[in-house]
């Protein structure tokens, strides 16, 4: 169930001690001069202290390099690896194995935090030790945006423990930026699988729940999480593949199927937010529908809304499209 963001410390459960690290937050980066700072900064802004921030140059041929160490220059907190391009699940998986903290802290280098992110989080697990990992709610965010204010979109999170069909449905967790896992759960079964590059945190999430952890939500908005439609079309197809080889690991045919109209209502609404292409949402609908209609429909009103809105779309300006939509 939703975890309330403001709940009492358990003050039973002791805190680690001073100066040890509980949390390790690792960051791929792969060109990503135009951000990473503000990433950064938003985990080094982090009202507790006892963190590391492992960033991993997946090797960028931009800035980013040049950036990240300018930046371990002016807080020890922060430490590089560079290596050559070897792909976002393999950069998770060396910075997951060098961490020092129980708990790792997924980020990537175009998205931001909460400065009580990491507070939030660590409480939550010190009082259930029993918990595997956490995930709280997200702000989508403009491609320029400074901070997690005036979001026109944010998440919401699954009303029960998050099961099996709800993290292979429409995701409550939705970007490893927003995945908080206990270190030693997340390399017991066996870190990020490096043949996916779409869908490898959603495919994660899976194997942890079928394994038997228990994930639940903190009930903030915690992750900015950037939205820009450049590339969008290309990304979502991807996207949608990738899904398709990870449901088909966990579900048969007819289970697929529903959550498969679940998961195309959700491409459909992430073309709307980002102002994408109002013609992409159409597709996303329509092929929704076709595969399962009943299920698409789950949700009334969320349902009714994706529809409308890519009825509507392509009469408003992109602007004020990702304005509306919510």
């Amino acid at each position: 169930m939703p975890i309330p963001a403001d709940r009492p410390t358990d003050a039973s459960r002791p805190a680690p001690q001073a100066g040890a690290v509980e949390v390790s937050v690792v960051m791929p980066v792969y060109n990503a001069e135009a951000t990473i700072e503000a990433t950064v900064r938003s985990v080094l802004a982090q009202t507790m202290p006892r963190f590391e921030l492992i960033a991993i140059d997946d090797g960028s041929r931009d800035g980013s390099l040049a950036v990240l160490k300018r930046l371990a220059g002016e807080d020890g907190r922060l430490k590089i690896i560079a290596q050559g391009n070897a792909g976002v699940s393999a950069a998770r998986n060396l910075g997951a194995e060098l961490a020092q903290g129980e708990l790792i802290a997924f980020l990537d280098a175009d998205d931001l935090w909460a400065p009580e992110k990491l507070a939030a989080h660590a409480m939550l697990h010190r009082e259930e030790p029993d918990l595997v990992a956490s995930y709280a709610r997200i702000a989508f965010i403009a491609a320029d945006a400074s901070g997690l204010e005036g979001a026109a979109t944010t998440s919401s999170l699954c009303p029960h423990t998050p099961g099996l069909t709800d993290v292979l449905g429409e995701n409550p967790v939705c970007t490893a930026s927003n995945f908080v896992v206990r270190r030693e759960a997340f390399l017991a079964a066996g870190s990020f699988d490096r043949a996916l590059s779409f869908a490898e945190d959603q495919e994660m999430v899976a194997r942890l729940i079928q394994r038997g952890g228990r994930l639940e939500g903190i009930d903030a908005v915690l992750t900015g999480y950037r939205f820009s439609p450049g590339g969008l079309s290309m990304a979502l197809e991807r996207m949608y593949d990738g899904w398709r080889k990870v449901a088909a690991r966990y579900l048969s045919a007819a289970e697929m199927a529903p959550l498969e109209a679940l998961y195309c209502r959700y491409l459909a609404r992430r073309v709307l937010r980002a102002g994408g292409r109002p013609a992409e949402a159409l597709r996303y609908v329509a092929r929704g529908l076709r595969l399962d209609a009943h299920a698409f429909m789950a949700q009334r009103r969320r349902a009714l809304g994706t529809i409308a809105a890519a009825l509507a779309a392509p009469a408003l300006p992109p602007a004020l499209r990702q304005r509306l939509f919510a």
